[in-house]
């Protein structure tokens, strides 16, 4: 999945808050149905990584309860955006 097609497609524009914040409430919303509702494990994930950055994104064990593999590459992308912040 590539970044920018998905800042296009859920925000119309390269900077999800460029368009206002109605725009960005509306693009995170459907990006947060739609990853409810995607079954193929690594669009679920990109999309999730997608949600974090935005800062809507259900914890790991919420989002993947039924799949302990994306849990724990959940887990594991968190710890290293926080070593990344230290």
């Amino acid at each position: 999945m590539d970044l920018d097609h998905l800042l296009h497609h859920y925000f119309g524009s390269d900077d999800p808050h460029e368009r206002g914040p109605d725009a960005f409430a509306d693009g995170r919303d459907r990006l947060i149905l739609d990853f409810a509702i995607e079954r193929d494990p690594g669009r679920r994930f990109a999309l999730w990584v997608m949600m974090d950055a935005l800062d809507c994104a259900p914890r790991p064990e919420d989002a993947f309860a039924k799949e302990p593999d994306l849990r724990r590459n959940a887990v594991a992308y968190l710890g290293a955006m926080r070593g990344m912040a230290e």
